[in-house]
């Protein structure tokens, strides 16, 4: 089933990003959503083609690495994180030809890839699953996934109570080879993606051969989709509640955040150590605590993992600064960077959220004060930028687009938006193809349209329109991304000196650089620390040494 793979890329490939030792510890990564980034031959689908056309954009925006979603062989039943085959690329995005020129051209340009991992299970129609339903019960297949017989007289019911993240049971009851009802499997998202048994060792086997053919392509490390769900508590227990999704990050769930976990990944830091090129792990591991997350990033384990607990924070000066003291007292002690991230392909965009009232969760349905959504995204941004440590960025977030709320419900694609009692399922709005021009019929995505309806006047937030604009959102990430590669003191080491400021303004030095953040909805008066580097708004500097900080705005400044 896989696709024939290109030739490994040789170690000279990796020359031109393999300069900087640790270059991760204060990287600034690009998510690349490939379905809505680039569509290189008209289908209305981006593609990897599509990707490595648009890699000079993302050299000069200023990133150091770009993170694919996943482009692998599948049913697509949730936009590919259910995979039929981890060895092959599929036909909507490409080849591993495709991929293998991607990776090539984006070393050509200093920049890294990072690939998208999905451990916790596969497709149904992955060989290993199908193989298992054909074969019946007692099929040495069906080790390989969680299947159980049901409870009641004739095992009608679900082997226990766990609930899928998209809403409904984590169970579906299986049609026998002879046509009876049978075993039930477990699946913690949709039914079309069965969870791995990761108790059994040709599940370990596997995913450490598949690590070895990505690298043996080139890529410079992965993304591990679900990285907290792998291992499931023995005899998997009754968690004893509904609305569970409700529940997630707030304990340990027998479901995820095991601390069998962390023997998997020790087992893939020795595969990964054997590769030379500085190459990383990134979990997403959503986690009770800060503290449980440091446990996935210990030096034998991985390198990275996303800091959730900051992009669910609210815009406000106390609760930001609890969560980057928090962050950075829990990275220190394991000796990892920490992460921030804003946006990605799961939470409503930040300008969205920002736009709307605090306490509406991470998918909000209403499209709020775009423009205060706006600059608080800006400011926002620049404070995250000037934190020590790595950030993520989400495609289109230098756009400064919002989330497209009103999509109507028959071009939804979000399994969870078809599943009562799940998330929200109103993902699709911040996967909206990403607007390049001003014109055409997807504004330079691509000749043919795209899968997800774009909204009218997304021409005018489009790379085209804002390139060069003095003061654009473009414009303002490309300075703050130049900025922070030319000041050592921004993204490098662990802590932050916080400064004095009037309340609801956040105040922190670096060195000789300082970064001053206004949440409040009035203007405050705060010290002039040096010269203004960068500014998300107009600010006065007056002659006695103080500046005007308008609301919501951020400003980096450096001693002169």
């Amino acid at each position: 089933m896989s696709q024939h793979s290109a030739d490994p890329a040789p170690t000279s490939a990796l020359a031109t990003v393999a300069d900087r030792r640790d270059w991760w510890r204060d990287a600034v990564i690009y998510q690349v959503y490939p379905r809505s980034f680039a569509d290189s031959n008209g289908d209305g689908m981006g593609d990897l083609e599509g990707v490595r056309s648009r890699l000079p954009y993302l050299r000069d925006l200023g990133v150091d690495a770009v993170w694919l979603s996943p482009f692998y062989a599948s049913p697509q039943a949730d936009a590919g994180y259910d995979v039929a085959d981890y060895r092959a690329v599929d036909p909507m995005f490409g080849n591993l030809l495709d991929a293998d020129a991607l990776i090539r051209d984006a070393h050509d340009l200093a920049l890294r890839i990072i690939v998208d991992l999905v451990p916790n299970h596969s497709s149904d129609q992955h060989e290993w699953f199908k193989r298992a339903l054909a074969e019946g019960p007692g099929s040495p297949l069906r080790e390989r996934y969680h299947f159980r017989a049901g409870k009641g007289a004739d095992g009608e019911l679900p082997p226990n109570d766990w609930e899928s993240i998209f809403g409904g049971p984590a169970w579906t009851r299986v049609t026998e080879p002879d046509g009876t009802p049978g075993e039930w499997y477990l699946h913690l998202f949709a039914p079309e993606q069965p969870d791995f048994n990761w108790d059994h060792p040709a599940v370990g086997d596997e995913f450490r051969s598949i690590l070895r053919f990505w690298l043996d392509m080139g890529v410079d490390g992965f993304r591990i989709d679900v990285a907290h769900g792998l291992v499931k508590a023995d005899g998997l227990p009754d968690l004893g509640s509904h609305d569970q999704v409700k529940l997630l990050g707030n304990d340990v769930m027998p479901f995820f955040d095991q601390d069998g976990v962390h023997e998997v990944y020790r087992a893939w830091r020795i595969v990964l150590d054997e590769y030379a090129g500085d190459r990383i792990f990134v979990a997403e591991a959503w986690t009770p605590t800060i503290e449980r997350t440091a446990n996935y990033v210990r030096p034998d384990e991985l390198h990275q993992a996303f800091n959730f607990q900051y992009l669910s924070t609210h815009w406000d000066a106390e609760e930001l600064r609890s969560c980057v003291d928090r962050t950075l007292d829990a990275m220190r002690p394991v000796g990892a960077p920490a992460t921030w991230v804003l946006s990605n392909h799961d939470v409503t965009r930040h300008a969205t959220r920002f736009a709307n009232p605090a306490g509406l969760g991470t998918q909000i349905r209403t499209a709020g004060d775009r423009e205060l959504g706006l600059r608080r995204a800006r400011a926002a941004t620049l404070l995250m930028l000037a934190l020590p440590g790595s950030a993520y960025l989400y495609q289109g977030e230098e756009l400064g687009l919002p989330d497209v709320v009103d999509l109507p419900d028959e071009v939804r694609q979000d399994p969870a938006y078809f599943r009562g009692a799940g998330q929200d399922g109103f993902r699709d709005g911040c996967r909206v193809p990403i607007p390049w021009t001003r014109d055409g019929s997807s504004y330079g995505f691509g000749s043919g349209g795209s899968w997800l309806p774009q909204p009218s006047g997304w021409g005018e937030l489009s790379v085209e329109a804002q390139s060069g604009v003095a003061g654009s959102t473009l414009e303002l990430y490309r300075s703050a991304l130049a900025v922070r590669s030319e000041q050592a003191d921004l993204g490098a080491g662990d802590r932050v000196e916080w400064l004095k400021a009037p309340e609801g303004v956040l105040a922190f030095r670096r060195g000789a650089f300082v970064c001053t953040t206004n949440t409040g909805g009035e203007a405050a008066t705060v010290p002039a620390h040096g010269r203004v580097l960068l500014a998300s708004g107009e600010v006065t500097v007056t002659d006695d040494g103080e500046a005007k900080l308008p609301a919501d705005t951020t400003v980096w400044w450096i001693a002169d």
